[in-house]
């Protein structure tokens, strides 16, 4: 991980268990990660009006649900990056297990009788969010938790692409453009973690407004911010 900056800033040292490649308070005193913060507007705005469409549109409660779960990770993200502080940590990397375990539930039931509920399934899932939580704040590794948001999201793509390849195939321009936007996310998620040392020396010889096009962990939550809300409308 990024090694932590030299500067200062209102939230005090620390106390995650995660920092990442953008410099530390180099933007604003108040915010820790500045880029990383503001970007997060992509997993808020979006989704609010999606809930509100579909509020009004009267559609099922587990699509509402599914947007609110998308804006819930986008407030977490916003205060983990913000302050830098191990609970806000927590209120980012929980809620997308959550959120995922939300985004399953819809995949699964996208051929059920209106207003029915899958009752195992959901008590399958509520499980998985239990167990990993109670392990992840327990154990603290953020490779624990990475793995099993992986899992999640691998179960998402393949059901995903099994939908739009064999049952609902008029969707899979929908289906494949929130597919390749969110691996966009992950390559740039890789290149910041991978490359920071080189990213940063290169930041120091630009511009400000021109650097901040190289945090490319802010970059992942605006492409991940999008697939998901394409997802969710697919």
């Amino acid at each position: 991980m990024a090694p932590a900056a030299d500067r200062q800033g209102y939230w005090g040292p620390p106390t995650s268990t995660l920092e990442w490649c953008e410099e530390n308070y180099a933007v604003s005193y108040y915010i820790a990660e500045f880029w990383n913060t503001v970007s997060n507007l992509i997993f808020i705005l979006p989704p609010i009006y999606g809930a509100i469409q579909t509020y009004k549109d009267g559609l099922e409660k587990r699509y509402l649900a599914a947007y609110l779960c998308l804006t819930a990770v986008g407030l977490g993200s916003w205060c983990f990056h913000m302050t830098l502080k191990y609970e806000m940590q927590l209120l980012d990397e929980l809620p997308m297990i959550y959120s995922c375990c939300v985004f399953v539930y819809c995949l699964y039931e996208c051929f059920k009788y209106k207003n029915t509920v899958n009752y195992p399934l959901l008590f399958l899932l509520i499980t998985y969010s239990f167990v990993v939580s109670i392990v992840y704040l327990n154990l603290k590794e953020p490779v624990f938790h990475q793995i099993m948001y992986g899992t999640l999201v691998s179960i998402i793509v393949l059901r995903s692409v099994y939908i739009v390849l064999w049952v609902y195939p008029w969707l899979r321009g929908l289906g494949y453009t929130s597919l390749t936007v969110f691996l966009m996310g992950f390559f740039l998620w890789n290149v910041d973690n991978i490359f920071c040392d080189k990213l940063r020396a290169l930041r120091e010889k630009m511009p400000p407004v021109v650097g901040a096009v190289t945090q490319f962990h802010a970059w992942w939550h605006i492409l991940t911010g999008l697939g998901s809300y394409l997802h969710i409308l697919l």
